[in-house]
């Protein structure tokens, strides 16, 4: 990915800073918030990959946008950026915070992927076996994909289990591919 190092620096020193001041989680939720912005609008993100936009244009463009919605150090990066015309970066940069922070807080994401939506019971319960396996604070982000017809797949971090009906076929259907039996007619 072109740009990690570069953006994992800003993130690491925007932390720091959020940390001196004790702030550490609202400029977390800042990122999230601004991650969430640049995702849903295409426009924004055209603007900020646009290199025909000046970076004082695109700084102004985001603060209007989160000047009342954002803290301080959150401001202070828009500016940042916007001197070492890396404005491009800003969603990136943004991203890693919130993995930074969240493995400093000990923070673990489940993603569990679903043919269909969770109830807040299934979720509760599977908070429940993730922080057994992991000891970790764990939240759930969870992924509607009609193509495993069933069951669920759990990520958490580098592990993963796969109980998804999709993946019971596939594992069936290798089975009878790889069987030697021959019906005799």
């Amino acid at each position: 990915m072109k740009g990690a190092r570069p953006a994992l620096r800003y993130a690491r020193a925007v932390l720091n800073l959020a940390k001196e001041t004790g702030i550490e989680e609202a400029v977390n939720l800042d990122m999230q918030l601004i991650v969430s912005t640049i995702n849903e609008n295409e426009d924004l993100q055209t603007m900020l990959k646009s290199p025909v936009i000046k970076a004082s244009a695109k700084r102004k463009v985001l603060n209007s946008i989160f000047t009342d919605k954002v803290n301080a150090i959150s401001l202070g990066l828009f500016h940042l950026l916007e001197d070492n015309k890396r404005m491009v970066m800003l969603q990136t940069i943004a991203a890693h915070y919130s993995i930074i922070y969240d493995y400093l807080k000990s923070k673990d994401i489940a993603k569990v992927t679903t043919a269909f939506p969770m109830t807040k019971d299934l979720e509760e319960k599977i908070l429940e076996k993730v922080m057994a396996l992991t000891g970790n604070k764990t939240s759930i982000e969870n992924i509607i994909d009609p193509s495993i017809l069933g069951g669920f797949i759990l990520r958490v971090g580098d592990m993963q289990y796969d109980a998804s009906i999709s993946n019971n076929f596939n594992e069936l259907r290798k089975e009878f591919d790889n069987s030697q039996y021959i019906p005799k007619i």
